[in-house]
């Protein structure tokens, strides 16, 4: 199993265990478990981005650098939400703020949107996302 394989992996069951906890009614609990499920999948989302590129000789370092890469490499079609993504995960350490927290939960299922095109593209074996995302309501 290559590193990018076991990366896809943990990856794909993040994605069902963030899709599951907004599915569940809002409480601080929720909201609170929600954002802690944000902060994994995007770490294993990145790291899968990074395995792919450099399985296909493409070096990248950061989340942000990561992505950008992505774009470039015409992987990524939507290069905004991504850095969106990273600007989101980065007020994640600040969520004892519940005012953040509340404004960071309103933007999960946005996230979730782009996580799940993300895995479609990986599981054909390359990363094309897609999304169109309403000025509005962006992160």
């Amino acid at each position: 199993m290559t590193k990018f394989q076991s990366l896809y992996e943990d990856f794909a069951e993040a994605l069902i265990r963030f899709e599951e906890i907004l599915r569940e009614e809002k409480t601080e609990i929720v909201r609170d478990a929600a954002i802690l499920r944000f902060e994994i999948i995007f770490e294993l989302s990145w790291k899968s981005l990074k395995a792919f590129l450099e399985e296909n000789g493409v070096s990248c370092v950061s989340p942000l650098n990561c992505f950008k890469e992505g774009y470039r490499q015409k992987l990524l079609d939507y290069e905004e939400i991504w850095i969106e993504l990273v600007q989101a995960r980065n007020k994640t350490v600040h969520t004892y703020d519940e005012k953040l927290a509340d404004e960071i939960y309103k933007k999960l299922p946005l996230a979730l949107k782009a996580f799940q095109k993300l895995k479609k593209q990986l599981e054909k074996g390359r990363v094309i996302t897609k999304i169109h995302i309403p000025k509005k309501a962006r992160l």
